[in-house]
């Protein structure tokens, strides 16, 4: 069967290649300049205790940090009723065995956050394989005051503010693939409802002079760039390719 897409020359590949290169070089030259920008974000005091279950007894908020001066959060969505991670997370958290422990060697410590009790953290821990640390914040409001859970009430009235705007009642993930959040939480075990009241996001913190600051957070496709597996996919030759709730957890493919 012919394919459908162009054909050229390598003369021709090269020269539309070389275009292709100025716009990434420029695309590079603007995400260091946002990166700047992000760093330029005033810093807001966290004074409110939290108190997380960690596979070494009860942590504080500082605790996490664990003698760094900068800490990274990843809101990973495992509510209390789900029976297992939500799988879009498992698959971004299948990048942090290979890099927490640079980050934890940089002054930058790295954890999961959930509100799943800790023992189901650990038990689907184990099962994935994974190291990287994972809290529980079941007996705190850390997550939903950093925007990744919510409540029943606020679904049902429309009252989720996620990603810097108010969601409409009942509103599912933003994207392109329709049946995204009920496949995902059929795979944990859940309703789309009881799925939805969980968010992905990641927030930074720093800890100067035994004080907490909140210094960036981000949510939905602001997480992408973390995502190496979509990096990767935006350079195959069919791109995302993404046609479907596609994403398994690692174990679950065939073959």
């Amino acid at each position: 069967m012919k394919t459908a897409h162009t054909i050229g020359t390598r003369e021709e590949w090269l020269k539309e290649r070389l275009k292709l290169l100025k716009a990434e070089k420029e695309l590079t030259h603007r995400s260091d300049e946002v990166a700047q920008q992000r760093l330029r974000l005033p810093w807001v005091r966290i004074d409110k205790k939290y108190q997380f279950d960690t596979e070494a007894g009860k942590a504080s908020l500082a605790d996490l940090f664990r003698g760094r001066s900068q800490l990274i959060v990843y809101h990973f969505m495992f509510g209390p009723d789900y029976k297992a991670g939500c799988p879009s997370c498992s698959s971004l958290a299948d990048h942090f065995n290979g890099f927490y422990v640079h980050l934890a060697n940089h002054d930058v410590m790295l954890w999961a956050v959930s509100r799943a009790p800790l023992s189901k953290l650990n038990e689907y821990k184990q099962r994935m394989g994974w190291t990287f640390p994972w809290a529980s914040s079941s007996e705190t409001d850390f997550n939903p005051d950093f925007s990744a859970s919510f409540t029943e009430q606020q679904q049902r009235e429309g009252e989720i503010e996620y990603n810097y705007q108010r969601e409409p009642a009942r509103q599912g993930i933003k994207t392109n693939m329709k049946d995204v959040s009920t496949s995902n939480a059929a795979g944990t075990g859940t309703d789309q409802d009881t799925y939805m009241r969980e968010r992905p996001g990641m927030s930074a913190f720093a800890l100067e002079d035994g004080i907490v600051y909140h210094t960036y957070s981000a949510y939905s496709r602001g997480l992408d760039v973390l995502w190496g597996m979509y990096q990767w996919l935006d350079r195959a030759p069919k791109g995302r390719n993404e046609t479907g709730a596609w994403l398994r957890r690692h174990d679950e493919y065939k073959g």
